[in-house]
């Protein structure tokens, strides 16, 4: 089942605190989306509305052009997974399990075996007794084996450790290629993880800085190097994001795509080109605000 997403001049009120303001954006379904934002973004209040977990202040959510908020069909259609889980610690982990299963109509109990002999989690424990990474294991299990066509997580892995984290990655890989479906990680963990996003969105300050495929967005990121007087007078007109010197070097962050002949003046120049990696690449953008783009 393929769901797309629509939200709508969404705005999320805490009484006078605004956490997202008049955010609106498309998302057609089987993509993996990185949703990037700085603690205090929105990020969390946005996915809430998505999932219905709460109702919009201002605007509407639609998936598969129908109002999501207490509308049991599509309800069942998205799972929504946080770090803290909404798992009772008086629970077993059976338990969650057995719950899980009669949330989605999609589940599939034989991976769900499977993703908790993977991540070393018994089934007659308590949630109380799990460490804070066996919690995230276990929100991670119940996402992926949900098989809702919308399935969220967020930030719900950062309790693992390395190995498992990576572990977690291939899992949301393999299995959207073996069922596709959609997927929208909200992380802080953008080195490890970004390389699974087709498209990225990013919030600031509760408002949608950009949308953009992976790709493109990676692209528009470019570093110049080289001595100060000739960067500078380089970069006059682009978008400059960030700058550093040592001596007499200096290497320039911009963003947008440079035509042929920019690149061409650079060789002559003797200035280096050099890619900018998507987590320094949101740092910058953030770092000022998003201005002009």
């Amino acid at each position: 089942m393929t769901l797309s997403i629509d939200i709508k001049g969404v705005g999320v009120h805490y009484g006078r605190t605004v956490a997202v303001e008049n955010v609106s954006f498309k998302l057609e379904g089987n993509k993996i989306y990185g949703l990037l934002g700085r603690n205090g973004s929105g990020k969390t209040s946005l996915l809430s509305v998505l999932a219905s977990f709460r109702q919009p202040t201002t605007g509407e959510v639609l998936i598969d052009g129908k109002i999501t908020f207490e509308n049991a069909e599509i309800m069942s259609q998205v799972c929504f997974i946080q770090e803290h889980g909404h798992m009772s610690d008086g629970y077993s982990v059976k338990d969650a399990i057995k719950l899980a299963a009669s949330c989605w109509p999609n589940w599939d109990e034989q991976y769900a075996n499977y993703l908790l002999d993977l991540y070393q989690l018994s089934q007659k424990k308590r949630i109380s007794s799990l460490s804070r990474g066996m919690k995230s294991a276990l929100g991670v299990t119940i996402g992926l084996a949900s098989r809702a066509p919308i399935t969220i997580f967020d930030e719900a892995y950062l309790g693992m450790d390395a190995p498992t984290r990576y572990a977690f990655y291939e899992e949301v890989l393999r299995d959207y290629m073996e069922h596709p479906r959609t997927f929208i990680l909200s992380t802080h963990l953008i080195e490890e993880v970004g390389n699974l996003f087709e498209e990225v969105l990013i919030l600031d300050n509760g408002r949608l800085l950009l949308q953009e495929e992976s790709e493109l967005l990676r692209q528009r990121g470019v570093t110049i190097t080289g001595p100060a007087e000739r960067v500078d007078e380089y970069v006059i007109g682009l978008q400059v994001l960030g700058e550093q010197t040592l001596g007499r070097t200096k290497s320039v962050t911009v963003y947008g795509e440079l035509s042929q002949e920019r690149v061409n003046r650079a060789r002559t120049d003797g200035l280096e080109l050099g890619p900018v990696a998507l987590q320094d690449l949101f740092v910058h953008l953030t770092k000022k605000g998003g201005e002009g783009i």
